[in-house]
């Protein structure tokens, strides 16, 4: 059997690896960790054929470690593109409107921080509710039961979405429901539209349509409206946020929460669980959506770990890579299976490493922004984000982006919010779970 000490540090350095290659495809919009946890299983009969020294279960586990802790850092880092560069993931969407009106006030490097505080929070908080989150979903079987009402939460969201427009300020109730129910039935559309369209690509590292709709919808409309209506980016103030420890416990328990149900249920996104968060916060305040968010997609990442081990499901590219190479015990009697005990202690030392990264990287990208011409360097992000979608969907992907930056204009110029927009992804999910 392996010398304890010696299993410890490789463990630590598979999470040191696996947090600077977190680190790269959070910061490199499109690079998705499930396309690192591809390739990590691609080689892995090569690293075998080459590790003699290390037994087989041991390599397989530390190969576990460095995705699991890849994925981690991915969700501390990937907050930065969205905000400066405007480039969205799914399960940062809803961020990047927050985020850009924090640039534009001068306070990129708070929201960072402030994403950063979210997801290590949302780490702690995981950590003290896997027993309690254990025991309702394996022995009360509370799993079966959202499953089946997960049709009418979705509805239920929607509505809500819908129907908080009628408290806007710029019109009447009735005029912003109306509006808000045609962008996001429109959205919807398009989000059917684009479900299970191909994707043509050259590039080795293809993604999904949702890449090129989301960059349309949330990026790319918004940096087109800001050429025309060129706003003054200050120079960045490089300030640590003044918070209210209640309302950054909220925000993190709201984020954490609710990104039980993401890891849980298939078909729910990090964008939905953060639409039914700050639906039940009732608050719009961009530093609270900001920490919610980045809460959900933290949170996330450990309970779909659990839940592996729980449920037996792989919710997630980085769980489905980690099912094949460990053989999951199922979690059974009070204390956890020992891979799950390894895998658990390298989302701890990946988390403290994110935060740190986060925030220096923050802090970089923050004092250079400003700086520079702001219409040359939103210019050049708008064909850095065309040349991303063609490298990663084709062609096809250029057409999608066009739609999606249309449809994402229209919120912006009827004056409702841009978060109806998310019905890219709740109508197709709520069409899907009708059928069956």
């Amino acid at each position: 059997m392996m010398d304890s000490v010696l299993f410890f540090l490789l463990l630590v350095a598979a999470s040191l690896l696996g947090v600077f290659l977190g680190t790269l495809t959070g910061l490199v919009p499109g690079f998705h960790p499930n396309n690192l946890a591809f390739i990590l299983l691609s080689v892995t009969p090569m690293i075998r054929a080459d590790s003699n020294a290390i037994p087989v279960d041991t390599l397989l586990l530390l190969i576990a470690s460095t995705i699991l802790a890849a994925s981690v850092a991915n969700t501390f880092l990937n907050f930065i593109p969205t905000a400066f560069i405007g480039a969205p993931e799914d399960d940062t969407a809803l961020s990047l409107l927050p985020a850009h009106r924090l640039l534009l006030e001068g306070r990129a490097y708070e929201a960072t921080v402030l994403s950063a505080l979210g997801s290590f929070g949302a780490v702690i908080f995981s950590f003290l509710f896997i027993v309690p989150f254990y025991l309702i979903f394996a022995a009360l079987h509370v799993y079966e039961l959202l499953r089946s009402l997960m049709l009418y939460l979705l509805i239920g969201i929607s509505a809500v979405l819908i129907l908080t427009e009628s408290f806007s300020e710029r019109m009447e109730a009735y005029q912003a429901i109306l509006l808000s129910c045609f962008v996001f039935i429109l959205s919807g559309f398009f989000g059917l539209m684009i479900l299970n369209m191909p994707v043509y690509s050259p590039f080795p590292f293809r993604s999904t349509m949702l890449f090129p709709a989301l960059t349309g919808l949330f990026g790319l409309s918004a940096i087109l409206f800001s050429l025309l209506y060129t706003p003054q980016i200050p120079m960045q103030r490089i300030e640590e946020p003044v918070l209210e420890k209640g309302s950054v416990l909220k925000s993190v328990i709201s984020g954490s929460v609710f990104g039980t149900v993401v890891s849980i249920l298939p078909g729910i996104t990090s964008a939905h669980a953060t639409v039914m968060a700050m639906l039940a916060r009732r608050t719009r305040e961009p530093e609270q959506v900001i920490m919610t968010l980045s809460g959900v997609n933290t949170a996330d990442v450990i309970f779909c770990l659990v839940g592996l081990f729980i449920i037996a499901r792989a919710r997630s590219g980085t769980t489905i890579a980690i099912s094949r190479l460990l053989a999951v015990t199922p979690w059974e009697g009070f204390i956890p299976p020992s891979a799950l005990i390894y895998l658990l202690i390298v989302a701890l030392i990946a988390a403290p490493c994110s935060f740190f990264i986060t925030k220096y990287m923050g802090k970089q990208f923050s004092l250079q922004f400003a700086r520079l011409p702001y219409r040359v360097v939103m210019s050049g992000i708008v064909v850095f984000l065309t040349v991303l979608v063609l490298l990663f969907t084709g062609p096809l992907g250029l057409l999608v982006l066009l739609v999606g930056t249309l449809i994402g204009l229209i919120p912006i110029y009827l004056g409702v919010r841009r978060s109806t927009c998310m019905g890219v992804l709740l109508v197709p999910i709520i069409v899907l779970l009708w059928r069956i």
